[in-house]
């Protein structure tokens, strides 16, 4: 499971399949694939593990069930590296 950090307010702007996003915790700015950026919101909704947010967000990736799971799992690694997610206990 996995969720937001806690008081993060996730502005962004996002163009094409980029975003800009900035971390008002870390007052960092990232720049993701506009993919991360549906995860982030899905996330916004609640803890999720990546099968859920896979099913959050099936239309919008035209990707199987099993490759959409596998990108966001990555996605998430590389959230939690940047300190926009972390582990949610069950």
């Amino acid at each position: 499971m996995w969720r937001v950090v806690p008081g993060q307010g996730l502005a962004f702007r996002e163009w094409d399949e980029e975003a800009v996003l900035y971390n008002d915790l870390s007052g960092d700015t990232h720049l993701l694939e506009g993919a991360a950026v549906d995860v982030l919101l899905a996330l916004r909704a609640g803890p999720a593990d990546a099968a859920a947010l896979a099913e959050r967000l099936a239309g919008r990736f035209e990707a199987g069930t099993d490759e959409l799971r596998a990108m966001i799992e990555a996605m998430l690694a590389g959230l939690a590296r940047l300190d926009l997610v972390e582990p949610f206990p069950c």
